[in-house]
């Protein structure tokens, strides 16, 4: 109807890209959405793709863009080059000894230290921006190596915005922030999925001693005049002091914890169990004071595993964090591995922190081992029966302690006093800790069919 009208007078409609969704905003303060880190895309709505964030303009991160373009290029027909006149045992070529000399070179220009003007500008940026800004990091290291970190941001950058756009992260992916637990109120480091009715909220409210999750405080503060709870189901199978461990079925308790694995996502990466919780075992390990039992950590372990795994997943709390309750969880997986006569071992793969934790745990018993060693020839098979610890684990401990050589067609353990002494000194240092594990306080017998 409208051929033979002239439409001149109607606005044009506007085409927005069909990723983006206008109503979307960076969090930075301050920041209008517009440029991206990578300087490749018009627009970011993270942190990590934030130029004011990054303490840079769009314009700045287009120029940067283009130079790392460039640099990528000429490292392609270099390699090309390279790879053309390659031979099997090939020695460094004279430009690449003479890029490596520069490099040391580059490291060695970098100021020792931060004079004092530079220090007041870096404490007034901290200042006034908070947490809302990136720290100054000129000057802080080599202009080489705040190069390598400045390519590896944006690297990383561009790879989180290809996942954005083909929607492996959505708007509302990751929307519980923040939880309230007991007295502490924590903030969240994974994705954990919540029914989205609540994982949309931003905040998450959760009763300490049963797990429920609601949805506003009045709520939470009616639950908790009413919740009869104050410790963790199941059989309360080893108490000392004030530190229990309850050992609760996943068949006979299974929203507890299925409720259990939803709160432990929040802080764990590898994750994968949320649901299916009845063929494991939970232990709960517990502070108790004059309120109730508050929960410190927990880990699982399947009632059948066929590869003697005796941890599937292993939490400490944040706010109980590196204060050695890591440490005892471990060391209670182990001594109830030394009841069932059996040699464990923790599932893979495992969390960044989970494989500090477990380096640390089996450096301190190799250690404790070797002090208390009487003999000439140490067996790597009596030290796995002894301690309950995997043969497998105990060599990549031996290797990475360089207690393991090989010599004359045999595998020799050495025996390293200098570690032995260090280790010896940190103990006397700490003292009569409360937090380890009394082997006398365990009342547990194996569950059948295990």
């Amino acid at each position: 109807r409208d051929l033979d009208k002239d439409l001149s007078h109607r606005p044009k409609r506007r085409r927005c890209h069909e990723t983006y969704n206008f109503n979307m905003k960076c969090p930075t303060p301050g920041c209008n959405s517009l440029g991206h880190l990578t300087g490749k895309h018009e627009r970011h709505f993270a942190v990590s793709g934030c130029p004011l964030y990054h303490n840079l303009s769009a314009d700045e991160c287009k120029v940067k863009a283009i130079s790392r373009e460039k640099q990528e290029e000429e490292m392609k027909v270099q390699e090309e080059t390279n790879s053309r006149h390659a031979t099997r045992h090939q020695t460094p070529t004279s430009k690449q000894s003479k890029y490596k000399e520069q490099v040391a070179e580059m490291r060695k220009g970098r100021n020792s230290g931060l004079q004092k003007e530079q220090k007041e500008k870096h404490m007034a940026h901290r200042q006034i921006h908070g947490n809302t800004r990136e720290p100054l990091l000129e000057n802080i290291t080599s202009d080489y190596d705040l190069e390598l970190f400045r390519k590896a941001q944006a690297r990383a950058s561009e790879d989180l915005e290809k996942l954005r756009i083909q929607g492996q992260i959505t708007e509302g992916s990751n929307m519980i922030k923040t939880i309230l637990f007991g007295r502490y109120e924590l903030d969240t480091w994974y994705h954990s999925p919540y029914p989205e009715e609540y994982a949309r909220l931003g905040r998450l409210y959760i009763c300490e001693f049963c797990l429920k999750y609601m949805k506003s405080q009045t709520i939470l503060r009616r639950h908790m005049a009413k919740c009869v709870w104050k410790h963790p189901p199941g059989d309360e199978v080893y108490r000392k002091c004030s530190i229990s461990v309850f050992e609760v079925d996943g068949k006979k308790n299974k929203i507890y914890c299925q409720n259990l694995c939803l709160l432990a996502k929040l802080f764990l990466d590898h994750k994968t169990l949320y649901y299916d919780v009845e063929p494991f075992l939970f232990y709960v390990m517990t502070e108790a004071d004059n309120t109730g039992c508050h929960l410190v950590g927990y880990f699982s372990k399947e009632k059948n595993s066929f590869l003697n795994y005796n941890v599937s997943c292993i939490l400490t709390m944040p706010q109980y964090m590196r204060q050695g309750f890591g440490k005892m969880l471990i060391d209670f997986s182990y001594l109830l591995s030394k009841v069932e006569e059996k040699v464990g071992s923790p599932e893979r793969p495992l969390s960044d922190l989970g494989l500090i934790s477990y380096r640390s745990y089996w450096k301190e018993v190799l250690l404790r081992y070797m002090y208390n060693f009487q003999g000439k020839e140490i067996s790597i098979k009596e030290i796995s029966q002894e301690t309950a610890v995997n043969p497998v684990d105990i060599v990549s401990t031996l290797q990475s302690l360089q207690m393991l050589k090989y010599w004359k067609g045999k595998h020799l353990v050495l025996k390293r006093q200098d570690l032995i002494d260090e280790w010896k000194a940190k103990e006397i240092k700490r003292g009569n800790s409360n937090k380890t594990i009394d082997p006398s306080s365990l009342k547990w017998t194996p569950p059948k069919g295990t």
